[in-house]
């Protein structure tokens, strides 16, 4: 069977380097290895998180253009828009209609969200977020996807797609494939400037696409400890060199590792960390500066992907209608 792979991005906030690590590095990486690969800017799911529809708009371009920037090609991808595919949000619902309830119960962002509210446990949440892992299986079901990179917060997700597509299947025929998935986390968490995890909305991010300025500002806020220079110190569970670690081979973090024996001072660090990150970041913030200054390109690109794609949805939703009992008479 040929290997078709499914990315979705979603389309909120600022790409960040945890971004650049964990997803579009690796995913480029994997596209150019597979016979199909699908990338798509997930801005159905972004109504989830927010209703902030100007930063929605923004958002669908940056992410866009760090993906072209760090490397995706077009030409031997498919990259659309998942609101371009309005077939998407009808099987979205057909899809509902044969999804028990006591799956999406179990989700663990839903289980989450509950569990800290006090007295009514649905206070402030939506039907969006209760029912995301089932847009979220209609996004990779709808192009038959075989595999999807996730990384292990998004594995629970993967395998409620798996029981929605045999549940499907077995109702009424076999045609959706069990897609399989790609767990693309090593393990090691990005962390932001503060020590967390770098999210948007810690607000802890080192941007992506940022200018040199911009970028040496930030890793400069990286929390350390007070260690005076002179004083040896210890590399493990340091975010200095945590994020050194992403960019860097084996034998340039044993060097490192030997500087903080002998006591390398914050600053010299962080300066080592900014010009390996800089040095990696150079050609990607040099292809964007490029890619922006044509004000169509985002659009023309996303339009141009959902007519290559329409093809593929149309004709899975139109067999789905056939079975379910939705088309047209005779």
């Amino acid at each position: 069977m040929k290997k078709r792979i499914l990315t979705g991005i979603t389309t909120t906030g600022t790409p960040h380097i945890g971004n650049y690590i964990g997803a579009i590095k690796p995913s480029i990486n994997l596209a150019q290895e597979s016979s199909e690969s699908f990338f798509f800017l997930a801005d159905y799911h972004a109504l989830i998180k927010t209703t902030d529809s100007q930063s929605i708009r923004a958002s669908v371009n940056d992410i866009a253009l760090a993906w072209l920037s760090s490397g995706l090609d077009t030409n031997t991808s498919f990259f659309y828009r998942q609101s371009d595919i309005k077939e998407i949000t009808e099987l979205s619902w057909i899809l509902t209609c044969i999804t028990a309830k006591g799956l999406m119960n179990r989700a663990h962002a839903y289980k989450a969200a509950t569990a800290e509210n006090k007295t009514d446990e649905d206070k402030g949440i939506n039907m969006g977020l209760f029912s995301y892992p089932i847009l979220m299986a209609t996004d990779i079901l709808i192009f038959n996807s075989t595999h999807v990179p996730v990384g292990p917060d998004q594995l629970q997700h993967l395998e409620m797609t798996r029981d929605i597509a045999n549940r499907f299947n077995h109702l009424y025929k076999k045609i959706f494939n069990i897609p399989e998935a790609i767990i693309q986390d090593d393990g090691k968490v990005v962390p932001g400037i503060d020590g967390r995890k770098m999210s948007k909305s810690y607000n802890n991010i080192i941007p992506l696409l940022s200018d040199e300025k911009t970028l040496k500002k930030s890793i400069a806020k990286i929390v350390t400890n007070s260690l005076e220079p002179g004083v040896p110190k210890d590399p493990n569970g340091c975010n200095v060199f945590n994020l050194y670690s992403h960019f860097s081979t084996t034998e340039e973090q044993s060097q490192f590792k030997s500087e903080y024996l002998d006591g390398i001072s914050w600053g010299d660090a962080k300066n080592k960390l900014f010009t390996k990150i800089n040095e990696e970041l150079s050609p990607i913030r040099e292809t964007f500066n490029k890619l922006e200054q044509d004000k169509n390109l985002v659009n023309d690109l996303l339009d141009a992907g959902a007519a290559k794609v329409k093809p593929f949805a149309s004709d899975m939703l139109g067999e789905v209608r056939e079975l379910v009992g939705i088309s047209k008479l005779g």
